[in-house]
């Protein structure tokens, strides 16, 4: 499984030239990238401790950035800030995981029957390209790049939505999620990504379409898949988890 977080100290450096701000905002922005994707792929157990002496040494950063990042990563509902102590992955219990991707399938239809009203011609065009692009991940069993192109569709269709309220909604949940959106593809064995890839066909279509009553059901539905897969997910032996990278 790929991972953006180096096997070694390789230490992330900003950018060459002025602009110091600009250079520590970038230097944050791939700290804060990294370290998300190092939870979200399930290199950190659930509940466990964040070893920050170890992600320190694997990113070549002190302290006080990974600390600064671990607040954003909070903030999403990734991560468990424990005063004092540390941080630690939020576990999610199977009825956590029940309401909360109800409530991302009930957003999700409501996006797509708003974004049928409203979406451009480029718009769907945009997200033909990230659809075939995420179908050559899939043939390529490139599991990150996926899943990051994967997240980007469902964005786009929020997005089209036009509603702000709508979107900021849409972040906040899918930031509690995103760990075992991703784990979910791992269920009876990567049955559920080739389902979730022949869904996404579903998904184009209908929004090629403008088919807003469809799109919002094969949204809602494409969500209740996911939570079946991500609880069965939760629920399988250890031994069938991803292995860290």
């Amino acid at each position: 499984m790929k991972s953006t977080i180096p096997d070694t100290g390789v230490p992330i450096t900003p950018p060459a030239g002025n602009g110091g701000d600009r250079q520590e905002a970038s230097l944050h922005g791939e700290i804060l990238l990294r370290l998300r994707d190092y939870v979200v792929e399930g290199n950190i157990p659930d509940g466990a401790r964040v070893p920050e002496r170890q992600l320190c040494a694997m990113l070549g950063i002190s302290r006080t950035p990974l600390r600064e990042a671990l607040k954003v990563l909070a903030s999403e509902g990734l991560i468990e800030l424990l005063p004092n102590r540390g941080a630690r992955v939020r576990q999610l219990s199977q009825r956590d995981l029940e309401e909360l991707f109800d409530v991302m399938a009930g957003l999700e239809s409501l996006a797509g029957r708003l974004a049928c009203e409203a979406i451009t011609d480029e718009e769907i065009t945009a997200i033909e390209q990230l659809h075939y692009e995420m179908y050559g991940q899939y043939l390529h069993r490139d599991m990150h790049g996926y899943f990051q192109t994967n997240q980007r569709i469902h964005e786009s269709i929020v997005a089209a939505a036009r509603n702000e309220t709508l979107k900021s909604a849409y972040a906040n949940f899918a930031g509690r999620i995103r760990r075992v959106r991703y784990s979910a593809n791992f269920a009876r064995k990567r049955q559920r990504w080739a389902e979730a890839m022949r869904e996404h066909e579903t998904i184009l279509d209908a929004l090629r379409r403008r088919a807003a009553s469809e799109l919002s059901d094969i949204l809602f539905q494409h969500l209740r898949n996911k939570r079946a897969a991500a609880i069965e997910h939760l629920t399988e032996p250890q031994e069938d988890a991803p292995a860290s990278p």
